[in-house]
């Protein structure tokens, strides 16, 4: 494989001894609007940049270059034939509001427009810079390889993501390393998170992904990252006795097969002075191509009550628990009782390789009737694979059904054809008015803006491993919301009722618990974003938790602003959200008690009722331990809090 993933550099080395014309050296600069970010471009043999962030260089010599069969190398010896300059300031309101209900939209551009129709567009925000390729060639060429640079100034540390193989779910714990560490033989999916000596974090990610592989990083020589790719696949099959696992079994050596005249996606740097810049950070979508609906109203986040992860252990009730109908009543009853929107069926509901042959204990048509009684939705759980065989007649019979959305699982590729695979399925659920929560995917990289009916997706270490190891660690789940979910939602699937500390947690495949406190999952609803949100839990447990329940069902899945209260990536994450005239907090800890300091002078003018959920005095031992309060509280406020080893606090504030 390692052949097929190098090929293009060694080409580019090959052909640039066989080239004797010089290019004429150019420097470009290019500011951000605020003036603290200048990119400076250099049109040298190879087209290169360098980042300065208030003074200090943090970035210097990154090459860039794409080769195209029958092309010269995009990028090297460039001939500048043309540059043009425009600055852009303009609010976006995104269909799914995410983080906030309005996203600031200000950047400087730079194109610089090449001889051989080609141009290389940067722009600059005042939190990050990207660029990306743009070709004006008349029929579908072969992209042979693109070389992405990036070179640190100074010593850096990274937190890397490390995978073993393009095949993968892209569910990683971070690595924190010297970056020097990192050889060429290592590599990671995305985002990564880079700590330059000499100034701010850059989160490195890519977006407006679409008919072209994804980004991958390794280790090089020079201080730095660079980045790889899965070549096109030329044949794939399924695992033996595996209705799912469909690795590539033979690559192409050339990346993609595509039309033209496109733009290709955008490279992003992300700028972080400070690690709550990060969370707000919204570049992934800013730079995503716009909506391509017609119609976008009918789109309905919210919550899902979910049964896999709990292994359907309900209990107090009179008939056998499992995948049968009268469960899925059960987590109706459940769901419509506290305001969630949806109930899922995960895997078992129809016989593996037939999306088509329901389960005899199963009756889908009553369970969406009763459903529709009780104003829940249903989704369902597919593999791709058979969805993808039976497209068509899958989704019309869904469509018939009145299924409200599909949860499409288990892709564990990036490649050309399965990134194209992904549009092709949002935009067939977006014909039938049905919502996506892709699984067993790569990170998120702009696509949830064209069809937002893609409401989040997995590509992320989540809750669901606690059934089998003890990965999912309070440190872990304050690394994720400034790594991770920078690129978009994550479906990490919270909402654990059974709680341990480190010393006393176990991986117990059929009733799992979580590590950290009671109060650190009821947080996760506020910090963790997902506009489809999960209750994980099994619906026994949730009613017999009440305040816990009650409050979980109150907290919105989508915002109208977020404030930044607290942040240290790996260590300790507080946030404000706003949802109408309410207010919600969530603060979480890793592994040690910490005490903070909420500061509410981001409320309005007036008294506010503030319910909260504290970690109980005995939490550091009995980790489901907790206290709920409610106050009185106002703008001048100030509240002194503590949390417990792997600890939490989550609040409401309601004007009164």
């Amino acid at each position: 494989m390692k052949k097929h993933l190098f090929a293009g550099l060694m080409v580019l080395i090959t052909t640039g001894n066989m080239m004797h014309a010089k290019a004429k050296e150019e420097r470009v600069l290019l500011k951000s609007p605020d003036g603290s970010i200048e990119l400076k471009v250099e049109i040298k043999e190879l087209l290169q940049y360098s980042l300065n962030v208030d003074g200090k260089t943090v970035m210097e010599n990154c090459r860039i270059s794409m080769e195209v069969e029958e092309q010269a190398i995009l990028g090297f010896q460039p001939k500048l034939k043309d540059k043009k300059i425009k600055q852009k300031d303009q609010l976006i309101f995104p269909v799914v509001k995410q983080k906030t209900k309005e996203i600031v939209n200000r950047f400087n551009e730079l194109e610089l427009i090449f001889k051989n129709d080609y141009s290389v567009v940067f722009r600059v925000y005042d939190n990050g810079m990207a660029y990306r390729f743009q070709t004006r060639f008349g029929k579908e060429i072969k992209v042979i390889a693109e070389t992405n640079e990036y070179n640190f100034a100074g010593e850096s540390q990274v937190y890397f993501p490390e995978e073993k193989s393009f095949f993968s779910h892209n569910e990683r714990t971070y690595l924190y390393e010297n970056l020097d560490s990192i050889s060429d033989e290592r590599f990671c999916s995305l985002p990564a998170l880079v700590e330059p000596e000499n100034g701010p974090k850059i989160l490195i990610t890519e977006t407006n992904l679409l008919d072209y592989p994804g980004m991958w990083l390794k280790g090089s020589s020079h201080k730095g990252l660079q980045a790889i790719f899965p070549h096109y696949a030329l044949k794939s099959e399924l695992k033996e006795d595996s209705d799912r696992n469909e690795p590539v079994s033979e690559y192409a050596d050339y990346l993609a097969l595509t039309q033209g005249t496109r733009d290709f996606p955008w490279r992003i740097c992300m700028v972080a002075r400070e690690d709550r810049d990060l969370i707000t950070n919204q570049l992934t979508y800013q730079l995503a191509d716009e909506l391509q609906l017609e119609d976008a109203s009918w789109i309905k986040p919210g919550k899902v009550a979910w049964d896999w992860w709990n292994a359907n252990n309900i209990y107090g009730v009179d008939f056998e628990a499992g995948i049968n109908t009268e469960t899925y009543k059960y987590y109706i009853d459940f769901a419509s009782k506290y305001g969630i929107e949806y109930i899922i069926l995960d895997e078992g509901w129809y016989k593996l390789g037939d999306l088509l042959d329901v389960v005899p204990e199963i009756n889908i048509e009553e369970l969406v009737a009763y459903g529709e009684k009780k104003n829940v939705g249903i989704i369902l759980w597919v593999i791709w694979k058979t969805l993808d065989d039976q497209l068509e007649e899958s989704m019309d019979q869904f469509e018939k059904w009145g299924i409200k959305g599909l949860k499409v699982d288990f892709m564990q590729r990036d490649d050309q054809w399965m990134v194209n695979y992904y549009h092709r399925i949002a935009k067939a659920c977006a014909q039938r008015k049905m919502l996506v929560d892709f699984h067993g995917s790569y990170k998120p990289a702009g696509i949830r803006r064209m069809y937002p009916n893609i409401l989040t997706r997995e590509g992320i270490k989540g809750m669901e491993h606690c059934k089998w190891s003890d990965h999912i660690t309070p440190e872990h789940n304050v690394t994720i919301p400034f790594i991770r979910m920078v690129a978009g939602p994550m479906d990490y699937t919270p909402g654990a009722m059974v709680n341990a500390q480190k010393e006393n947690f176990k991986d117990i495949w059929n009733r799992p618990m979580s590590m950290g406190t009671r109060c650190h999952q009821l947080a996760m609803y506020v910090i963790y974003e997902s506009p489809l949100q999960m209750l994980a839990d099994n619906p026994s447990n949730y009613l017999k938790e009440h305040e816990c329940t009650e409050y979980i069902a109150s907290v919105p899945t989508v915002w109208d602003d977020t404030k930044v209260l607290h942040a240290k990536v790996g260590d300790y994450i507080g946030l404000a959200r706003k949802s109408g005239d309410e207010w919600f907090i969530g603060v979480m800890s890793d592994e040690e008690a910490r005490e903070f300091e909420i500061d509410f002078s981001f409320l309005s003018e007036g008294e506010y009722s503030i319910e909260f959920f504290e970690d109980g005095t005995n939490a550091h031992r009995y980790a489901s331990d907790y206290k709920k309060q409610v106050q009185k509280v106002s703008s001048v406020s100030k509240m002194k809090i503590k949390l417990a080893p792997g600890g939490g606090w989550a609040a409401k504030l309601v004007k009164e």
